[in-house]
């Protein structure tokens, strides 16, 4: 073989074909608009008072009230065994749910065997 020989041979690298078929990218269906400087943004909230809910009768939530209730309040134990749930859990419900929720002041105080004991102020 010379340098003349004119064979074809392969290209190292494939070369893509041209009009391969690839769909167009799609619009976006979002339609956008926007609020004026100033504007007040939509509540998503329904309009009127929040009405206090009521517990079922043999709910968790009405069982750790009952608790709560009680002259001496409940230790976090006997909320534990009531309940079955776990103290971070507890604590949990007694912050967010009676507390914050629900509106209700919890008074925690520690008994003789510096348990914590929660009770509902009064």
């Amino acid at each position: 073989m010379t340098n003349t020989d004119t064979t074809t041979a392969a290209p190292s690298a494939a070369v893509a074909e041209t009009g391969a078929p690839v769909a167009p990218k799609k619009a976006s269906r979002k339609k956008t608009t926007r609020a004026a400087k100033g504007a007040k943004k939509a509540s998503t909230r329904k309009t009127g008072a929040k009405k206090a809910a009521v517990p079922r009768e043999f709910s968790k939530k009405a069982i750790v009230l009952d608790l709560l209730r009680r002259k001496g309040g409940a230790t976090m134990a006997e909320i534990q065994k009531a309940t079955e749930w776990q103290a971070h859990s507890v604590r949990g419900f007694i912050s967010g749910t009676v507390g914050k929720k629900m509106g209700l002041k919890v008074e925690r105080t520690a008994n003789d065997a510096r348990e914590s004991v929660y009770r509902i102020a009064k």
